[in-house]
């Protein structure tokens, strides 16, 4: 089994060039998600997912697919920056599972004046026509600051 962890300020930290590329290009895929979010493109920040069954968990209820998660982001956070807030994910952790899978758990952070969100993200990506995509995605939030946890080391 391949494997790696990496924090987003360290992604050297993998144990193989290959190792170090995917998470590389991982976190890649996180950092222009993030930007897309904060600027307000949430097309941009869906292009980080599967299109168009990628499979998203939030709340407690499944999301409809790409495209009902876009319009779930448009409606409930579009229009004004105090509505969409500013995104940001840390404490980020990527354990490859093989070549083309890896398992991605982070902390996030949605600052915004009213219902803030704190929580944790556990993604399934898979790397597909050379691109890694959030196959998976499930968010657990509260609208209090989580006291900052470090997700435990996959049992080997």
């Amino acid at each position: 089994m391949v494997g790696a962890v990496c924090a987003l300020a360290a992604p050297a930290c993998a144990r193989s060039a290959t190792d170090g590329s995917a998470a590389k290009a991982i976190l890649k895929v996180i950092a222009d998600m993030q930007d897309a979010w904060n600027r307000g493109d949430f097309r941009g920040y869906m292009q980080g997912f599967k299109n168009p069954d990628v499979i998203f968990v939030s709340g407690g209820r499944f999301q409809d697919g790409w495209q009902g998660t876009l319009e779930h982001y448009i409606r409930d956070y579009g229009g004004s920056i105090e509505r969409r807030g500013t995104l940001r994910f840390h404490d980020i952790r990527i354990e490859l599972l093989a070549p083309d899978a890896a398992q991605l758990i982070s902390q996030f952070a949605l600052v915004r004046p009213e219902h803030p969100q704190y929580g944790i993200n556990t993604r399934l990506l898979r790397k597909l026509d050379g691109r890694w995509l959030i196959t998976l995605n499930h968010v657990s939030a509260v609208e209090t600051p989580v006291e900052q946890q470090t997700p435990p080391l996959s049992g080997r």
